[in-house]
């Protein structure tokens, strides 16, 4: 009977842990894309666009097959890796001035030989996803991103967020970026709120 209770709490825990990360990146992504709207407002097509875009992502969210019941979690391990693709990203596309496409594909490059270090590592297997995760927050202008440590920040929110995030979006293409946004959304307002209260 205890162990039927545990499994239980293991699984209403689980999906208040799944519900909640889903509905705090449907409302990033939304925000994202009101930005997107207010930006363009002049633009029909863009405006059409978005308006279509955001009741499709709703649906897709709440009816979709994008997550597994059985919620998993990433190895912190793994997601240490996220302020190396970061930090690097940021050095190749501020210091060396190459921009933030050539960075984040240099550092997606170098990270995905990263197995070929020991082929038989489960652990190296999953580093390049995270260090090109790590690469979209590098890729931030200064204007957002100001420092090297806006750039640790925002790692550790994205870390935080892969971490409870493994079983979510299976096979949904834009997971990492979004993932990287949410992890320099959070910081910037972050950042505001220091720098309004102190």
């Amino acid at each position: 009977m205890a162990e039927i209770n545990k499994n239980y709490h293991h699984a209403k825990k689980s999906k208040f842990v799944r519900k909640t990360s889903i509905l705090i990146l449907l409302i990033i992504q939304i925000t994202f894309l009101s930005a997107i709207f207010r930006e363009n407002f002049q633009s029909l097509w863009i405006s059409i666009s978005i308006i279509v875009m955001c009741p499709l992502i709703m649906v897709t969210y709440l009816k979709g097959q994008i997550h597994h019941y059985d919620h998993q979690y990433e190895h912190i391990l793994v997601v240490s890796w996220i302020p190396i693709g970061a930090v690097s990203s940021f050095y190749v596309n501020h210091y060396l001035g190459l921009g933030p496409v050539i960075a984040a594909a240099a550092i997606g490059t170098l990270g995905s030989f990263v197995p070929e270090i020991n082929k038989h590592s489960n652990y190296l297997k999953q580093v390049p996803a995270v260090m090109y995760c790590g690469a979209f927050i590098g890729m931030s202008n200064t204007r957002v991103a100001p420092d090297i440590f806006f750039i640790l920040a925002a790692s550790f929110f994205t870390a935080v967020l892969i971490l409870v995030s493994k079983s979510l979006f299976s096979g949904v293409g834009g997971k990492l970026g979004t993932l990287a946004f949410t992890g320099v959304a959070i910081t910037s307002f972050v950042y505001y709120l220091i720098s309004y209260y102190v």
